[in-house]
């Protein structure tokens, strides 16, 4: 009985201790240590170990490029500063959330200052997951309110050193600098301290670009810190900074602390500390023998399998330094089998290698290599750009090139006797079919799998099957043999035919393909399709002469490779050119032999223009070359110039005249295109849209390399869809219209007079603001135009006014035509349609 009363006794004393204790108003010793052990032990214990989990998230997710500068804190940044929101990472979330609940449930204020020494942790909990969630704003005002608060805390420093990190992601990088350094010199810090905020002042001075003074404070914090990754990234740090100041020896002396601390820091630091020391081998006075014993060593370690991207790539540039370029490209390509998830260090391999193919003058090749490098490159950054353009010069190389090989093997392969074509053709047969047969055996390799195995796909979701045409051949062929030919819907493997039916389709389908592949493996097939028509032959022979002839202009002036533009046009001219394409090839190689210093070759071609070509205009710059090159009256710009004043002053058919006279007289010259140009230019004013579409589209497809064939294929495809309309519309809609009076275009006095007159009789009506301006209509019309009317009804109405000031403007027949519509008979030529329509 006593016993029990002694435990209801202890039990009341314990919720009468409890329930006065939880009051936060009283300042007593059971209460503050009551709010302080709760808030240690449970609510702040629970936070630090949310936010640890929280902060390892954070960090697995970020993705060091060790193409760059490590930052010395990994944390990946958003571009937008977040003032206030809810945390996106749910274990910082609560983090915050228990740091909240620890001020809110266990804050003791009491006349101004708190009583629980925990609340101060509190606040650097709640600072700090606002920081690892990139609220650094937030997490600002939570770390300068410890310090405005809580001067006398244990965490003041801390706050201090978390507040100047803030600043530095917030980039107010002086005012992180400035507080650091008066922290590092006027406090009595702790060694964890130290390191915390030499580590930051580092960053800080890598932002603002003061390597050597980063480089100091590296050195402070990894010999203080404890903590061996933190160590190893500070030393790899340090080393990347001396590189960048190329400083080599000292970079590779903190290389090689990384290095040797192999195992107690991650691998990655140890393997890229390897590889930037073989960056900054010297060539010259290195040990090759140690280096290459090394580079074996990383490539065969396997331990190093996650890293052989990097390794190969590594290995590819140091041969390629040592001239052997054979093993740099090998390498380059094991990189690229690896499938690696560095985007840069892909589009690196593809770009080293297209540079290499361009070096070599392979620009097909390098053409393709580049077009890979852009798939792994961001749009619109300056690699990309710098990349794009170094592909869009190739365009014109690879498009004549491809012609050129094409309609060289049609040629090549046509001219042969029956016996060599059959003998060529079964030759590719047998080859046909050992690339079907180990495509077959790849396919039926993955034949119990939904689509292509895993090990064909790589990370990007790049296939290999699908990258092979012939394995996708053979892969549709076996779905038709099996499936039949099914159509894209639910449940297509349900078929709602009879099976019977179905299988006969589908046998009936299988005959069809397997009698299409037995095609490709007859001769008479491949015979068949080659051309025998004269006219067929004669077509493919002038394209393959003029892409020679482009690729020659191509290679001497974009891109300065005299030799192989010299075998282009000599090459030209033993296939029998057609006339147009002679003398211009000859003065070409007459430029090329000067500028390779073979003089004899020179003087013979300079001989050969002068004798068989005597009344040339190259003729004539080789006879006579200073006054040639004189911007003359004869001149291809002058020429030009000349013809484009008569097209201002609207003299369209001799500006058409001229074009034709000129292009035919300087054909192979670069004003060539300019000309066609401005031809397409006056015969779209003169004969409508049909002529102006059918202009650009030759311009186009004749002159793709130059200027003006680029613009015409862009306004083919841009603004002649905008120009195909032929419909009115209707005047009720506009609000800017004309009056046109309609002449023969032989009544050049008439015109004349008539706009004289029209003139001055619009001078006395100044309530219109109107002008007047003669337009060509076609061959035989020309208008005489007065603008600046407001409605159609004003059109016609102007002319009743003008009727007393002048007899010869009323009797003149004339139409009102609004602006809009004005624009369509111009461009179609359709007036008698128009007038149909307003009669």
């Amino acid at each position: 009985m006593l016993k029990n009363v002694f435990n209801y006794i202890v039990v009341g004393v314990l919720i009468v201790f409890t329930i006065t204790s939880c009051s936060r108003k009283k300042d007593k010793f059971l209460n503050r240590s009551w709010h302080s052990v709760n808030t240690k032990y449970n609510v702040l214990y629970n936070g630090n170990v949310a936010l640890e989990s929280g902060k390892t998230s954070v960090i697995d997710t970020y993705k060091d490029n060790y193409w760059e500068t490590l930052p010395v804190e990994r944390l990946q940044i958003t571009d937008n500063v977040v003032l206030s929101d809810k945390a996106k990472n749910p274990s910082i979330e609560l983090a915050e959330v228990k740091a909240v609940k620890a001020i809110q449930k266990h804050g003791m204020n009491i006349k101004g200052k708190e009583k629980n020494p925990q609340i101060d942790e509190a606040y650097m909990l709640l600072g700090k997951a606002r920081y690892f969630d990139n609220r650094f704003v937030p997490a600002q005002e939570a770390f300068n309110y410890i310090l405005f608060k809580y001067p006398a805390s244990s965490n003041i420093n801390l706050a201090k050193i978390w507040r100047a990190k803030t600043n530095l992601r917030l980039q107010n990088e002086d005012v992180a600098i400035k507080d650091l350094k008066k922290l590092i010199e006027s406090e009595d810090l702790s060694k964890y301290d130290i390191v915390e905020a030499s580590s930051t002042l580092a960053q800080a001075y890598v932002t603002t670009k003061s390597l050597d003074s980063a480089i100091t404070q590296l050195q402070v914090a990894s010999k203080l810190t404890k903590n061996n990754e933190q160590r190893g990234r500070l030393h790899f740090i340090e080393g990347q900074l001396y590189s960048t100041l190329g400083i080599k020896d000292s970079a590779n002396l903190a290389f090689d602390k990384v290095i040797a601390l192999n195992r107690r820091t991650p691998r990655v630091y140890m393997i890229n500390a390897h590889l930037e020391k073989i960056t900054n081998f010297d060539l010259q006075n290195g040990d090759k023998f140690a280096l290459q014993e090394l580079l074996e060593d990383l490539e065969t370690n396997r331990e190093n399998r996650p890293f052989l991207d990097r390794i190969y790539h590594q290995i590819a540039k140091y041969q390629l330094q040592n001239n052997s370029d054979s093993i740099a490209i090998s390498y380059f390509n094991k990189s690229l089998r690896t499938n690696s998830e560095d985007d840069y260090l892909t589009a690196t391999n593809y770009q080293t290698l297209g540079d290499l193919n361009f070096d070599y003058s392979e620009y097909v090749l390098a053409g393709a290599y580049y077009d890979s490098t852009l798939l792994n490159l961001k749009e619109k950054s300056k690699p990309y750009r710098v990349i794009k353009r170094k592909r869009d010069n190739l365009e014109d190389v690879i498009y004549y090139e491809s012609i050129a090989q094409d309609n060289d093997s049609i040629l090549s392969v046509v001219a042969m006797s029956d016996t060599e074509k059959k003998g060529y053709f079964q030759s590719y047969i047998e080859t046909l079919k050992l690339e079907e047969e180990a495509s077959k055996k790849a396919a039926e390799s993955s034949k119990n799998s939904f689509g292509p195995t895993q090990s064909s796909i790589t990370k990007k979701g790049k296939s290999f099957y699908f990258y092979n045409p012939t394995t996708v051949a053979f892969g549709k062929n076996e779905f038709i043999r099996i499936w039949g030919d099914r159509a894209l819907e639910i449940n297509w493997r349900w078929s709602s035919e009879s099976v019977k039916s179905d299988l006969d389709a589908v046998d009936e389908i299988a005959k069809t393909a397997e009698k299409e592949q037995q095609k490709r493996y007859s001769v008479d097939y491949y015979l068949t399709q080659l051309p025998t028509e004269e006219e067929v032959l004669d077509s493919i022979a002038k394209e393959r002469n003029f892409a020679y002839y482009q690729l020659g202009l191509i290679y001497k002036d974009k891109f300065k490779e005299y030799e192989l533009s010299q075998n282009k046009l000599e090459q030209l001219l033993k296939q029998s050119p057609e006339e147009r394409l002679v003398l211009p090839t000859k003065y070409n190689l007459y430029k090329l032999y000067a500028l390779l210093d073979l003089k004899r070759l020179q003087a013979l071609a300079k001989s050969d223009i002068i004798e068989n070509h005597p009344s040339s205009r190259y003729a004539e710059i080789l006879l006579n070359p200073e006054s040639a090159l004189l911007n003359n009256e004869n001149s291809p710009e002058t020429l030009y110039n000349n013809l484009y004043a008569q097209f201002e002053l609207g003299e369209y058919q001799q500006v058409i005249e001229g074009c034709d006279l000129q292009i035919t007289r300087l054909d192979g010259d670069q004003i060539v295109p300019k000309l066609e140009l401005l031809k397409v230019t006056s015969k779209a004013r003169l004969f409508g849209f049909e002529a102006y579409k059918e202009g650009l589209n030759f311009v186009a497809l004749n002159y793709p390399s130059s200027v003006e064939g680029k613009k015409a294929a862009r306004m083919y495809e841009t603004v002649i869809p905008q120009l195909q309309s032929v419909e009115f519309v209707q005047d009720s809609t506009q609000t800017n219209f004309k009056t046109i009076f309609k002449f023969e275009a032989s009544e050049t006095d008439v015109i004349e007079t008539f706009e004289e007159a029209l003139n001055t009789a619009i001078e006395d009506v100044d309530y219109f603001k109107m002008s007047v301006s003669k337009d060509r209509y076609d061959t035989n019309t020309i208008f005489v135009v007065v603008h600046g009317l407001k409605s159609v009804q004003g059109a016609f109405g102007f002319v009743e006014i003008l009727e007393s000031k002048n007899n010869l403007i009323i009797s003149k027949p004339f139409f009102g035509i609004s602006s809009k519509n004005y624009q369509t008979i111009q461009i179609h030529k359709n007036l008698d349609a128009y007038l149909q329509t307003i009669n």
